[in-house]
């Protein structure tokens, strides 16, 4: 039995992804989360996991590549969003895989200091165990609407070169 893993252009592999979000992220529950007004950055990349029992698309993670700036400084970042794994697929490491592909992806790339991911508090537990960190500071993004402080998950940070634990991070965009 072998895993297949991905990892693809963000949009052309949207239409694979697609089904996976909309079905971990339902309208109806999705609907009543503090995000659920947010915007949201496309991924420039995605890594896709297939069951080895059944072949469908098991995980997705999304990439994100853009230069921020923190305390003031450009910075050149990888971003993980949309960590998302099917309901029957659920604690077998698939998350853990798709994850660890996409550090590796983002490491690959020579101008990356460190990467950077939002989450809520039942996942923290999960990225500190595979060396995420809380980022203390205040985070920033855009939105249709203009600038925002973005509160609505927690960031973490992972070391690339080095990653800040704290100060001010503007994503320079739409979160991910």
């Amino acid at each position: 039995m072998s895993i297949e893993i991905d990892i693809l252009n963000g949009d052309a592999s949207w239409p694979r992804a697609k089904p996976l979000l909309e079905a971990v992220w339902r309208r109806d529950s999705a609907e009543k989360q503090p995000w659920a007004d947010i915007e949201w950055a496309r991924a420039d990349l995605r890594v896709l996991l297939d069951a080895p029992d059944d072949g469908g698309l098991a995980c997705h993670v999304g990439i994100h590549f853009r230069t921020i700036t923190w305390n003031g400084h450009k910075v050149h970042v990888g971003g993980i969003g949309g960590v998302s794994t099917r309901a029957d697929c659920r604690r077998r490491g698939y998350a853990s895989l798709a994850l660890e592909a996409a550090v590796h992806t983002i490491r690959a790339n020579d101008a990356v200091k460190f990467a950077i991911l939002f989450c809520e508090p039942h996942n923290f537990a999960f990225y500190q165990a595979r060396g995420w960190h809380p980022f203390t500071g205040e985070v920033r993004c855009e939105q249709p609407s203009g600038p925002i402080i973005f509160d609505v998950m927690a960031p973490f940070v992972t070391d690339i070169v080095r990653a800040p634990r704290q100060g001010k991070i503007d994503l320079c965009g739409l979160p991910w």
